[in-house]
């Protein structure tokens, strides 16, 4: 009998759990690239080649360790991973799909539903199950990552003396929040120059997907698990030292500070979280690095990601549609490049433009802060953040922009919406020295949209958050100014927003 074995773009793992089952002599590997998946969103075209060029290789890869594979490109088969396997289902006489479970309610709904039968797999690259997830939380008023990422620190043994955390303390985020420094000696992630490979997956990108959002060239991802694994190394020795303490900052000409880049590989399949997370420890361990950048990146993997994951299983299908400050404005054009006199926003979405990159302060603070203070819908923020990264999928994406950045989960991950005025880009950036606009000024001509726009977002949530512990505090300061001071603010702040509405540079 016959097996086929689905393997997604997202899952280029040798140790994926269908590829386990599988039996090398018998069994045949389903790889394709599909018109469905490739724009059920207008995806960032680096994404698409990144995918693309990365799931040729791991089929060559494949091959090369003794499986079948069959491989369907772009254009020469079905639109849809179901049509694909029902192809190969009657070429080969299968019966049985085995396939690891996908990232993504819609692509999971797809495979229950395919005619042929799929058995879905867990997916055990993640270190908790749903099981376990759903262990952690169940009977919770609150799910706090802090007390999901002790579990996992203690389940994975990362950074532990016995049952105590390295160092005494789980956590070391106070140290990680310093303010941008006068430069960066670290030249950012390793480059790889496109190989034939790549190249032919580039020329295919350039015609099938060459009007989407972002530039495709240049591009310098990795595209293999070798390549992968010689920038986690690069960055390991010359980025993680200062990672930790320069992680919140931003800087007008670096685009990538400190960070690793690893997740876009690891949400791939090229790296395993285990394997990077140990790379690090080791380094602590070796005194090459300090443990706050060491336990401050382990936290965002084993901590953030997992639970996060945890989430968005456990919340279901709906999650993406919530929208808890009824927010419904359109999102503005200046997310798809168009001219802001805002240098924190220009710069973000320029970045994200060219690199399908943007680290997670410029995603949370900037970005994603305007859209909450603006009241744009979250539906199209999500869908917004899922078309332009390139490390973007639903279940990691999702969790982090309805829940994290746009407080419309109703406070199930933010225990207080994540906004601020313009002090805190200020604070933690150096953009605001050659911005358009005045951080320092609260109205009148040139003041800082984001000090408008914070007011103004406080004042029409005051009945939801003034008894916010977290927040509630702020409205005294609201309180104390004087009437006509308030009116200035909401006024302004109306007018901003009515001019963004109407297609006006802001």
């Amino acid at each position: 009998m016959v097996d086929l074995v689905l393997v997604l773009g997202d899952q280029l793992s040798p140790e994926l759990s269908a590829l386990q089952k599988a039996s090398k002599s018998t069994d045949i590997v389903v790889m394709a690239e599909v018109a469905d998946e490739a724009s059920y969103v207008a995806h960032h075209p680096k994404k698409i080649a990144f995918l693309f060029a990365s799931m040729r290789k791991f089929a060559a890869q494949l091959r090369a360790d003794g499986w079948t594979v069959d491989y369907t490109r772009l254009g020469e088969g079905s639109d849809s991973i179901c049509g694909v396997l029902m192809r190969a289902a009657e070429e080969y006489d299968a019966n049985r799909v085995l396939a690891t479970e996908p990232g993504e309610w819609r692509l999971i709904e797809a495979l229950r539903h395919c005619p042929v039968t799929v058995e879905q797999l867990p997916d055990d690259r993640f270190i908790a199950s749903h099981k376990e997830f759903e262990g952690w939380a169940e009977g919770r008023k609150a799910l706090r990552m802090e007390y999901f990422y002790r579990e996992m620190r203690r389940k994975t043994g990362l950074m532990m003396d016995g049952d105590t955390p390295a160092g005494g303390q789980w956590n070391y985020d106070e140290d990680n929040r310093k303010p941008p420094p006068e430069g960066i000696d670290f030249a950012g992630p390793m480059r790889f120059t496109p190989d034939e490979t790549v190249e032919e997956v580039l020329q295919l990108v350039e015609r099938r997907f060459g009007n989407s959002f972002g530039d495709l060239r240049p591009f310098w991802f990795a595209t293999d698990r070798g390549q992968a694994r010689q920038h986690l190394a690069h960055w390991v020795k010359k980025g993680l030292p200062d990672f930790g303490t320069y992680q919140d900052a931003m800087m007008d000409d670096e685009r990538f500070m400190y960070h690793s880049i690893v997740g876009l590989y690891i949400n791939a399949g090229l790296l395993n979280p285990m394997e990077v997370c140990e790379a690090v420890e080791k380094a602590w361990q070796d005194g090459d690095v300090p443990i706050n950048a060491a336990e401050g990146f382990i936290r965002q993997i084993i901590g953030w990601r997992e639970y996060i994951r945890g989430i968005y299983f456990r919340e279901g299908p709906d999650y993406i549609h919530r929208n808890g400050l009824d927010h419904t404005r359109d999102l503005p054009g200046l997310y798809w490049g168009d001219a802001t006199d805002m240098r924190c926003m220009s710069r973000a979405i320029e970045q994200t433009k060219e690199e399908a990159y943007a680290h997670h302060i410029q995603r949370l603070m900037v970005t994603g802060n305007f859209a909450l203070l603006a009241g744009i819908d979250p539906f199209q923020v999500h869908e917004w953040y899922l078309r332009v990264y390139a490390d973007a999928y639903e279940w990691v994406e999702a969790p982090n922009v309805i829940g994290m950045s746009q407080f419309a989960d109703g406070g199930i991950i933010a225990s207080k919406p994540y906004v601020s005025s313009g002090n805190y880009i200020h604070k933690m950036s150096d953009y605001c020295g050659s911005c358009a606009y005045s951080v320092t000024k609260k109205t009148g001509k040139g003041a800082c949209p984001f000090n408008l726009l914070y007011w103004h977002f406080m004042d029409r949530h005051r009945e939801k958050f003034a008894s916010n512990n977290r927040i509630g505090r702020i409205y005294g300061t609201w309180d104390r100014m004087d009437d006509a001071k308030k009116e200035t603010i909401l006024s302004e702040a109306q007018a901003f927003l009515d001019r963004m509405d109407a297609g006006e540079t802001v």
